[in-house]
């Protein structure tokens, strides 16, 4: 991969594109109170191959253990002009493939962390991610509030998207986020790398999208609180996220950063 992204041209049409696209769709995505489900596995660091048309399958990459991260990471080095946008996966698979589609336009790569639940809905999904060059990770089975379980209610939450992630793409993500929290007690921690999961992924920048605030809030929040290294955290399934992906793209290149896996940030 070259040291930045390619500006991306008719960036007015695209948002234009975007907004028909998003008439008269319903928002459904992983707010609070959401049944979200968990995502699939990750693509190889560095690789961004096209969205494969003719049935061709892309390995999926397992988990990896980050020497010198802690068990729960928020973020990539802060010495590198990289970002992470990472996505809940749960909601109108119209609006996700809208949020795929605009960041492969524009050259990105991002991570989604899917709901085992969403997946049994949408199986197509968690190939279509990694076919675009994406990270796929563990979201829980059910978007519960796994810090509020107990052990062996919140392993099966785990282990129950990490099944369903096995099953469609041959590995169990490359990460796991906790449901409806930012980070993960140590209990949960602890269950995450039992079930095989080196780390943990929180973030640093909470874009608060899921509270339908408005595309120019969204924009505001993440541009006011973007630096080298930030881990972002967004959802599929609304329509204000779909809408200020643009914004947000143009943002990063404005800054000369790059949006990439979250894998290839800490790689």
């Amino acid at each position: 991969m070259d040291g930045r992204r390619t500006p991306v041209p008719r960036r007015d049409a695209l948002r234009a594109a975007s907004a028909a696209l998003l008439a008269g769709t319903a928002a459904a995505g992983c707010a609070p109170d959401s049944s979200a489900r968990p995502a699939a596995t990750a693509d190889q660091p560095g690789a961004r191959p096209a969205h494969k048309a003719h049935g061709a399958v892309r390995p999926a990459a397992a988990p990896r253990r980050f020497p010198g991260q802690p068990a729960e990471i928020a973020h990539g080095p802060r010495n590198r002009p990289r970002v992470a946008l990472t996505f809940h996966g749960q909601g109108d698979p119209v609006l996700a493939r809208a949020v795929l589609a605009e960041a492969e336009r524009a050259g990105a790569r991002v991570t989604v962390l899917a709901v085992g639940s969403w997946l049994d809905e949408h199986p197509g999904m968690a190939r279509r991610i990694l076919d675009g060059g994406h990270d796929l990770g563990n979201h829980t089975q059910s978007h519960l509030d796994i810090n509020a379980m107990d052990e062996t209610r919140a392993y099966a939450e785990i282990t129950g998207c990490a099944q369903r992630l096995r099953r469609l793409t041959g590995s169990i993500g490359t990460w796991f986020r906790p449901s409806r929290a930012r980070s993960a007690t140590p209990l949960v921690q602890d269950l995450a790398r039992r079930a095989g999961y080196p780390h943990v992924l929180s973030y640093d920048v909470d874009s608060l999208d899921f509270t339908s605030p408005g595309v120019p809030a969204v924009t505001r929040k993440v541009a006011g609180e973007l630096r080298n290294g930030s881990v972002v955290s967004l959802h599929f399934g609304y329509r204000d996220t779909v809408a200020a992906l643009p914004l947000l793209l143009t943002e990063i290149d404005r800054r000369q950063l790059r949006a990439v896996t979250t894998t290839e940030l800490l790689t």
